[in-house]
């Protein structure tokens, strides 16, 4: 038992084993967890400019997942994607994760968008439906469901809300099967500002409302990621009768997939990924109607998940990459694009305390041990 005490800035902490994950059978809601990438540490690549993935851990961790009862959001924000992870090796993964959930049954979307279209000034409306058109033919192609991602070269060259009508009808039109639309705030990623033609996130809702309701057969549902309780509620309301709501609110997820009398959300979200088991858990627990349990269940993971999700909030792949390795989903703590470094020590040790209290470490010996490792390697002794 030793070898689980850390003393960390806020003074000595034990770590414990949280509980097991419930056997999770048929869930009321669709859970989504978007997932991150393993870097290959010994790859002779240069992290800033190069990708190397890990692909047996990379898979791996999708197999934990979908054991778990989610669905897989494939090569999002959380995976690095646009910051690291670039479109030739999202495609690769997609692919790959595509071909094991069929081989599984299990349930994947995954991200289309336009990140291999560099924003700028010479960029027209036309080679954004271009760039869109290529990805999803490519995720469609693959057999995967195509998340359509926030982009910022549209973003840069949409000069009204009628651009945003032109370029989604025109991508939605095209597609196979339902998308699941991705509605990305600033806090996430700064280059879509104004998105849907507005910075006022209100103003942007009607337009984004209109675009659903114009192309409502080929819309699955939308996640949006603004970090507002009452404007997700504001938008889940307006949807089109058939329309998910995938909540991408990673401050607020509890009461908004609990929802209300006037309905729900779903998920899809980024904290799935470091808290996997005990949301497992809690959607077991609501789907049985246990209402108490799921709210004990799901209340530790919202100091952790804020924490994580802190601005600047773009840098929170740092800390789901830190849960993964603390509890095993990977042997070190070294990330695309070098983003291990994207937070401080202090913020890494705030995770050790806020993870251990919301009982997330499935083995509190080897989470003690690494923690200290890479504590100690930043100048912290623990």
């Amino acid at each position: 038992m030793s070898g689980m005490t850390l003393n960390l800035p806020g003074g000595a902490v034990t770590l414990v084993a949280g509980p097991a994950p419930e056997a999770t059978g048929t869930w009321n809601r669709t859970a989504y967890a978007a997932a991150h990438v393993v870097a290959d540490p010994l790859a002779n690549v240069d992290p800033w400019m190069g990708v190397a993935v890990d692909w047996d851990r990379t898979l791996a961790f999708r197999e934990h997942l979908w054991g778990l009862g989610f669905g897989v959001a494939e090569a999002m924000d959380t995976a690095q994607r646009g910051m690291g992870l670039d479109w030739p090796t999202s495609l690769e993964l997609i692919r790959r994760s595509t071909d094991l959930a069929r081989a599984g049954g299990h349930l994947i979307a995954s991200g289309a968008g336009t990140d291999h279209l560099a924003p700028g000034p010479d960029v027209t409306l036309d080679s954004v439906i271009r760039a869109y058109e290529e990805q999803c033919e490519a995720v469609e192609a693959a057999g995967s469901r195509v998340i359509l991602m926030a982009s910022r070269a549209l973003a840069r060259a949409a000069r009204s809300p009628d651009d945003y009508h032109r370029v989604y009808s025109r991508i939605l039109s095209g597609l196979s099967q339902p998308a699941i639309l991705h509605w990305l705030g600033e806090a996430f990623d700064p280059a879509l500002e104004g998105y849907w033609g507005s910075a006022d996130h209100m103003a942007a809702m009607d337009t984004a409302v209109q675009v659903i309701e114009a192309n409502a057969a080929k819309v699955d549902g939308i996640k949006i990621s603004l970090l507002s309780a009452e404007k997700e509620i504001a938008m889940r309301r307006r949807l089109p009768e058939g329309v998910l709501m995938y909540t991408g609110d990673d401050f607020n997820y509890p009461d908004l997939i609990a929802g209300d009398e006037q309905g729900h959300s779903h998920a899809l979200l980024g904290i799935f990924d470091p808290i996997a088991g005990a949301a497992a858990r809690a959607l077991s627990q609501l789907s049985a109607e246990r209402m108490g349990d799921y709210a004990a269940t799901f209340a530790p993971t919202v100091p952790l998940s804020r924490h994580i999700f802190k601005a600047p909030t773009r840098f929170y792949k740092t800390g789901v990459v830190f849960m993964a390795y603390l509890n095993g989903h990977q042997d070190h703590f070294t990330m695309v694009n070098g983003q291990e470094s994207a937070r401080s020590t202090l913020h890494l040790a705030e995770i050790v305390q806020l993870a251990n209290a919301a009982g997330l470490f499935t083995d509190p010996e080897r989470a003690a041990a690494r923690a200290r490792t890479v504590l100690a390697a930043r100048g912290l002794a623990a």
